[in-house]
């Protein structure tokens, strides 16, 4: 896909534009500024896959540890090890054949693979990890090759003659000069290019399979001869072994058969079946060598599985046949006391020192260039910003010269370690948590059971990737726990600075996949038919006209939803039978991206209709799936004052244009500017408006015979301390709340549904983070000089109700009688409905007693009237709650239909 290398952070190095936007560079004069395009790919199945993977394989293991491994853990013992150390790597090879054969590959191998998949916080940091740990097998393979060297051409350190052939001068100094040297062979091979490197590799290839082959056949020619053994003791005392090379026997073959762990010469320490099989393992850790030069091959998508399973068969099949060999033809003795009896019993030594040379040489060359391969992909995709992004520089011929450098000064740390017992104990560990991070990556897409992940390579399911998992993972603490328990807290450090970093890609989530299969199966679950009122929570459908103007409104829903379902509906007026095409599938990124900016945990569902309170409809009845749809409608109020701009106000929407924005960070399509240009500017008082009160009311109406309870907001865009970056915990707010209807004073029912739902959305507001430690008031109207003293009863009653409910307020009495009697009409008779024509005094009276307690409160809960079900009295009802609520401050009218509340267990 042209958009698989959109970089997460766009960032200049040294005056150079770091462009990430194809995979390799363009071989052009100017590719060295670092501006990477499709780039040639000329290897083939063979050189690029199967040369390299098997000389990985091979490395100083089959020369030099076969013995070993025989001579402890003998023939049977040392096949199981074969067999099960081959089942783990076959199992993660199936999973990197379905991955690779499911698209197009590109540089980077096994981190391209699992970025890809698993997206960019897994994939950087498992990258990063199977770098360090080319690196650190790349100075491993340079040591063991200096050390072979200095076998056959050190001189005597207790000898200040040399001797023949044994001239080079050894200690710790010149073991690092060596390893120098040979480690700059390395650099010139690697910066010539890979392609140079992938036909050294095959003439090297040659060699070891002369050497091997010289092996077989001395196995015939040479006859039987006894051989001394002689090893320095921790005494300085010489310790001599005598032992044979018997040829087929056998005699021989039998005592080969059984295990003999016993002490090795080396280390001076008890070998057990744990510690041969991690010595042993370190040769299967090159089954990603042709995976990482995936930047090179034609098609990677059909030679990396067929490349690497030839290569694994082959090695598998000369490991099985050597066992057996010298289990046949070797004492014991010899196998477990020298470490290159080959070369012993070799019909011309120098074949088998030649091919130790050249499989060392060429594993160390392979780490390099498979290391700088996933380093320089890691800096397309600007992961870490600018500390890589030099690596992402190449040549005129595309290799990615910068990245080898890095490669090569790590492993030059690596060589004055020196440590080999140790680098290759955690180069295994981290060998063998990035084959982990490739099972479960082919695991996630299996399992996520998307249609597009549909691999040619189908020999596997998600039972072999499972099992590929686990087996990793088992054998990574069998190797080493400390250096198992070090790697995976490593892991968990890198993802966590990558998750916080926030690096968002286009690559597509395997996350967002496994979400929404497990959300439908949840969903599916979730029935409506078993919904109880002691589980109930507010489930909000907020409708925005304008966000600029309802910012306020839309974070303080955000606190009042208590882990319920929170939807932002927009209705686009116009009609799609006179569009070309529908407009509001072009609006989501961008309401989307406002979610993103306020912080808030909403869903966004817009629709097309030709009313606005049609739309709503709309959006009331199709809003969410099963038993996650919205139970509550909230409303802005409809006044005429001029709404304010939240985007001028709030910082975060200003940064950016005052250049102090994140202008890296990927935001899917929408930068800051364009999301302040799509929300047209806030209305004024000269606009037209699109919405009627009839209308409004209407909707109101509408969602009341729906069954949905209504919410209408007024004046929110005076509460401040709602936004994200806000440390506000309530402790100076005050709910104050009013149960009864206050337009309809002869209704003293203080425990009807609707009473008690605002009680209840009050309360869940008090249980909100910001809101947490706020005062609840709740205000109780009564007549104190009429002659009925019920209300005294009443008190008592809502108090024990209180305490039912477990709701911690506190209550205030608000005698109303002055507030009463501008209720009762120029006719004596009191208005039986809320909506007949109310007193402009009683409104006001009422507006005054609400300012008189309420004035200094956060926000406030008003019992909201049900409106007429006379289209004519709309204006009527709007006008008497507009009053009502005059200069109060942030306001919620409430009107509930849903019971919510339940006293018992």
């Amino acid at each position: 896909m042209s958009n698989e290398r959109t970089p997460l952070i766009t960032s200049g190095v040294c005056g150079l534009a770091v462009t990430a936007c194809g995979v390799e560079p363009d071989p052009t004069p100017e590719s060295g500024s670092g501006t990477p395009s499709k780039g040639p790919r000329k290897m083939n199945t063979f050189f690029g896959v199967m040369v390299p993977t098997i000389l990985s394989m091979f490395s100083i293991v089959l020369f030099l540890r076969s013995g070993f491994v025989v001579g402890h853990a003998g023939l049977l013992q040392g096949l199981l090890m074969v067999i099960v150390a081959y089942t783990i790597i076959s199992l993660t090879i199936l999973s990197v054949c379905a991955i690779s054969t499911n698209g197009a590959i590109q540089g980077g191998g096994a981190y391209y693979m699992i970025s890809r998949s698993l997206g960019p916080e897994f994939g950087g940091s498992i990258g990063l990890m199977f770098f360090l740990a080319k690196v650190c097998a790349c100075g491993e393979y340079v040591l063991g090759l200096v050390e072979a060297v200095l076998d056959v051409f050190g001189s005597d350190p207790e000898s200040s003659v040399s001797k023949g052939v044994r001239m080079l001068p050894q200690g710790y100094w010149y073991t690092v000069l060596y390893s120098s040297v040979v480690l700059l062979l390395c650099l010139f091979v690697c910066l010539v290019g890979a392609h140079i490197y992938s036909r050294t590799a095959f003439v090297i290839l040659l060699v070891v399979t002369v050497s091997l082959l010289s092996i077989f056949i001395s196995s015939v020619a040479v006859t039987p001869f006894d051989i001394v053994i002689t090893h320095k003791g921790s005494g300085n005392e010489s310790l001599h072994y005598n032992t044979s090379y018997t040829g087929f026997s056998v005699t021989t073959l039998r005592n080969n058969l059984g295990s003999g762990y016993s002490l090795d010469y080396s280390t001076n320490s008890v070998m057990s079946f744990a510690t041969v099989f991690a010595v042993f393992f370190t040769s299967c850790t090159g089954i990603m060598a042709g995976a990482n030069m995936s930047g090179e091959l034609k098609t990677p998508s059909v030679s990396i599985p067929k490349g690497t399973i030839v290569a694994v068969f082959y090695t598998f099949t000369v490991y099985v046949l050597l066992f057996i060999l010298v289990s046949a033809t070797c004492d014991r003795t010899l196998l477990i006391q020298d470490y290159g009896f080959l070369q012993r019993i070799n019909i011309w030594p120098p074949l088998v020192t030649v091919g130790i040379y050249c499989a060392s040489l060429s594993a160390a060359m392979c780490s390099m260039i498979g290391a700088s391969r996933i380093l320089h992909a890691l800096a397309l995709d600007h992961l870490f910003g600018l500390p890589l992004a030099p690596a992402a520089i190449t040549s005129s011929s595309g290799n990615p010269w910068v990245a080898v450098l890095y490669t090569w000064g790590l492993a030059q740390c690596v060589v004055f370690a020196g440590q080999l017992n140790a680098v290759a104990s955690l180069v295994t560990v981290f060998y063998l948590l990035a084959y982990a991070a490739v099972d479960l990556a082919c695991l996630a897409l299996e399992w996520a059971s998307a249609p597009n992940f549909r691999p040619t390579f189908q020999l596997f399911s998600w039972h072999t990737c499972l099992l590929g998992i686990l087996s990793c993972l088992v054998m990574m603490f069998v190797i080493n726990p400390v250096y198992s328990s070090g790697s995976i807290v490593i892991l968990l450090l890198l993802l966590l600075f990558l998750h916080y970093r926030s690096p968002t890609s286009s690559w597509g989530y395997i996350s967002q996949a496994l979400i929404f299969h497990q959300v439908r199966k949840y969903l599916l679950m979730l029935d409506v038919r078993k919904d109880h009122v002691k589980f109930w929570r507010p489930q909000m459908l907020l409708m925005v006209a304008n966000p600029r103007s309802s910012c306020q409104l839309i974070l303080f829903v955000n606190q009042l939803k208590k882990g319920g379902l929170y939807v932002l509906g927009h209705v686009q007026l116009g009609d799609l039978d006179s569009l070309p095409s529908d407009p509001v599938q072009q609006q989501y990124n961008f309401w989307l991206s406002l979610v993103d900016k306020l912080g808030v945990k909403a869903f966004v569902d817009l629709t097309l209709s030709l009313s606005v309170r049609q739309g709503t409809q709309h959006l009331l009845r199709i809003t969410g799936l099963g038993g996650m749809k919205p139970n509550t409608l909230i409303l802005g109020f409809y006044d005429g004052c001029t709404p304010e701009d939240f985007f001028l106000q709030d910082s975060a929407f200003c940064d950016s244009s005052m250049g102090r924005g994140s202008e890296g960070e990927y935001n899917f399509g929408v930068d800051l500017p364009s999301l302040q240009a799509h929300f047209p500017p806030v209305r004024h008082v000269e606009s037209p408006r699109w919405l009627s009160p009839e209308e409004y009311v209407g909707i109101i109406s509408d969602a009341i015979k729906m069954n949905k309870n209504v919410c209408v907001g007024r004046y929110f865009f005076q509460l401040e301390g709602e936004d994200k970056d806000s440390k506000v915990d309530g402790s100076e707010r005050t709910i104050d709340v009013w149960p009864l209807n206050l337009l309809q004073p002869g209704s003293r029912d203080y425990e009807d549904v609707c009473s008690l739902f605002l009680l209840q959305m009050a309360c869940v507001l008090n249980m909100s983070n910001k809101w947490r430690h706020a005062r609840m008031r709740i205000f109780l109207n009564v007549e104190t000089e009429s002659s009925d003293q019920g209300w005294v009863v009443n008190e008592e009653t809502f108090r024990e109700l209180l305490k039912k409910l477990r709701i911690r307020a506190s209550i205030k009495i608000v005698p109303w009688d002055s507030v009463v009697q501008h209720h009762v009409q120029p006719d004596g008779e009191a208005a039986p409905e809320p909506t007949r024509a109310l007193s402009e005094d009683f409104l006001s009276a009422v507006n005054n007693m609400l300012m008189e307690h309420s004035s200094q409160a956060a926000v406030r809960f008003l019992y909201l009237p049900r409106p007429d079900a006379q289209r004519s009295q709309s204006q009527q009802y709007l006008a008497q709650v507009e009053a009502v609520t005059n200069s109060l401050g942030p306001t919620l009218l409430i009107h509930g239909v849903t019971p919510v509340t339940y006293t018992d267990l």
